[in-house]
């Protein structure tokens, strides 16, 4: 018989804490507040931003914070793909892509105080492509290492009870040193709950700030893809993830704050060959498309993210293709902005 790895026993243990429950199960209740709609004033200075190059100060409660905005490229200025929802000092990050934890920490420098390394607790990941999830060890360790003491719960794709497990089984040694030796560690701090979803579309997450749902996007030849959408206490927030066009995103977007949408310039899709078009068009989405989304589903915002610039093409004509079609603002987001 197979010897049960840690990664197994974290999780499991996990579970039998009564941790394993859905996230409605869970949580303490509903968000008990009902979206809040951009007002025209701060559309108009949102729009006055964009145009002098500035993002927008948040307002509210409730800010997107642009931890990483990258590709698999390995780009010095733009961590892996990952985004913190942050409501009041609480954080909900979508992704874990590398240099996550030590731009959640940079934020933190920068004044978004939810982001101190020990409140990473709870992540909801869109799929498993390593450039989404190479951050994950850093995730499950370092927060640990400094001081968290509650368990991580991941919401995500079937698949990720698997990596879970996995990657505490890698760092076996390492766990059981910190555990037993000098440092005296928690070891509830380490204890991954995943939470696979396996619904096209419901809510997989619930507290009094915010309620979490996820929808299925296509992304290529990936069975298993989720964007999610974030009604918090004052705005609305909705992470397209990585996908193929998809006209659902409108009905699901629907008077939406913020739409965070990954985006390529069409101009340069059609300069490469046929073969790359042929993926890019089934796994991405072009600019100009997202423009004709935000414009259907009345966004507040469009922030752009996970941008792919397949032939030389410049932030500003990516804006420009989106801005073709919906004539609010557009922002082409970089790593550590808040929105």
């Amino acid at each position: 018989m197979r010897r049960q790895g840690i990664g197994a026993w974290l999780v499991a243990a996990g579970l039998l804490a009564g941790c394993g429950a859905s996230g409605t199960e869970m949580a303490a209740g509903g968000t008990g507040a009902e979206r809040s709609v951009p007002a025209a004033g701060a559309a108009g200075a949102a729009t006055a931003a964009v145009e002098s190059g500035q993002t927008p100060a948040p307002a509210g409660r409730t800010r997107v914070v642009l931890l990483g905005t990258g590709t698999p490229g390995a780009e010095p200025d733009r961590s892996g793909p990952a985004t913190a929802i942050v409501v009041d000092d609480t954080p909900y990050l979508i992704d874990f892509g590398p240099g996550v934890v030590r731009r959640a920490t940079a934020a933190f420098v920068n004044g978004v105080d939810g982001l101190r390394v020990q409140n990473l607790r709870l992540a909801f990941l869109t799929h498993l492509h390593s450039d989404h999830t190479a951050g994950y060890p850093d995730l499950i360790l370092t927060p640990w290492v400094l001081g968290r003491r509650a368990p991580l719960h991941v919401y995500g794709p079937p698949g990720l009870t698997a990596m879970s497990e996995n990657l505490l089984e890698a760092y076996r040694e390492d766990v059981r040193v910190r555990v037993g030796g000098a440092e005296r560690l928690d070891p509830t701090g380490v204890r991954v709950v995943p939470h696979e979803i396996t619904e096209a579309r419901g809510v997989v997450y619930q507290d009094d700030l915010v309620s979490v749902e996820a929808f299925a996007v296509p992304h290529g030849t990936w069975e298993h893809a989720f964007g999610y959408k974030f009604v918090t206490v004052d705005r609305t927030v909705v992470v397209s993830g990585d996908t193929g066009p998809f006209d659902g995103l409108v009905e699901i977007a629907r008077d939406a704050d913020v739409l965070l949408h990954e985006a390529y310039t069409s101009a340069a899709f059609y300069r490469r060959n046929l073969g790359t078009r042929r993926y890019h068009g089934t796994f991405h989405t072009s600019a100009t498309k997202v423009g004709e989304i935000a414009a259907r589903a009345n966004v507040g915002m469009v922030v752009l993210y996970h941008q792919l610039h397949l032939a030389g093409d410049s932030p500003e004509q990516m804006v420009a293709e989106v801005r073709t079609q919906f004539d609010g603002p557009v922002f082409y987001g970089r790593d550590l902005e808040v929105y």
